[in-house]
């Protein structure tokens, strides 16, 4: 089933949601694909946010012995004015508690 991730600047928190569910979470794990997707013409927030075809990829608050298995490559941006993220697909990403988003990779030994 397909997820959707945007912050809720209003909570500080990430807001996670799929057809049957929505729930908070202060850090979020998208373990595999996903998908920016953007919608400028809506009247209210999100506009912007990420998407997985799978919700079961999704980890809410995940434990720091996981996050050790992933180094980060980079920063997913998005520029709210423009209705515009800097990246539009990829694997794995971490979205922390401070709001920030981080696209990661899994760390070879």
């Amino acid at each position: 089933m397909k997820g959707k991730i945007h912050r809720c600047n209003c909570q500080q928190l990430w807001s996670v949601q799929n057809r049957k569910s929505k729930i908070t979470a202060q850090t979020v794990l998208l373990q595999g694909e996903w998908l920016t997707e953007v919608k400028p013409w809506r009247t209210s927030n999100p506009k912007g946010f990420v998407s997985t075809p799978y919700s079961e990829n999704i980890i809410i608050n995940p434990a720091d012995e996981l996050l050790e298995n992933f180094e980060q490559e980079e920063k997913l941006l998005y520029d709210r004015q423009r209705v515009w993220f800097n990246l539009t697909a990829g694997e794995h990403l971490y979205f922390a508690s401070d709001g920030s988003c981080y696209v990661l990779k899994i760390k070879t030994t």
